[in-house]
């Protein structure tokens, strides 16, 4: 029977060696799994708090993104506007300027006129009194004194009137 006997179940054996395992299993359980538990649920806290500050920074980042977009637009309309007011100043004062000179250029011009006008008058006078005074000589010549000068003269300047008032008529 000795066979049976390293073939057999030693039931003491057993229960030690299950009760070194319970004891075993504490102490890991005590020693081991509750501070490697804490230190992945810290970790994993960590994770969280770092994914959270990263998709805040993301926000911001956006946010950030958009207000500068907003600001550059207003920037761009604001110097279109710029842009055009200056435009117009430029067209008023163009405006201005052209009216100015125009203006000068109307009184130059009638200016000219009038000194031509006054040129012309001063030239026909000069002209009359020359008739005048060749018209006395020669009808002084011709009437050798019969009509005297003032008399002569005043029917020379209405004859010269005359032929004026006929010109302007023609």
């Amino acid at each position: 029977m000795q066979t049976l006997d390293i073939i057999s179940i030693n039931i003491w054996q057993m229960l030690i060696s299950l009760a070194n395992l319970v004891i075993l299993f504490l102490i890991v359980k005590k020693f081991l799994y509750n501070p490697v538990k804490k230190m992945l649920e810290k970790r994993q806290q960590t994770i969280d708090t770092k994914y959270s500050e990263a998709e805040q920074a993301k926000n911001k980042a956006l946010s950030d993104k958009q207000s500068y977009e907003e600001k550059l637009l207003s920037a761009k309309q604001e110097a279109d506007s710029l842009i055009q007011s200056a435009v117009d100043i430029a067209r008023s004062r163009e405006n201005t300027i052209l009216l100015d000179a125009k203006q000068k250029a109307d009184g130059i011009l009638r200016q000219a006129q009038q000194n031509a006008e006054l040129e012309t008058k001063k030239a026909e006078k000069a002209i009359k009194d020359e008739i005048v005074k060749v018209s006395t000589l020669i009808a002084g010549k011709m009437l050798e004194r019969e009509v005297n000068e003032k008399d002569h003269k005043q029917i020379i300047d209405s004859f010269i009137e005359e032929i004026g008032e006929e010109n302007e008529g023609n």
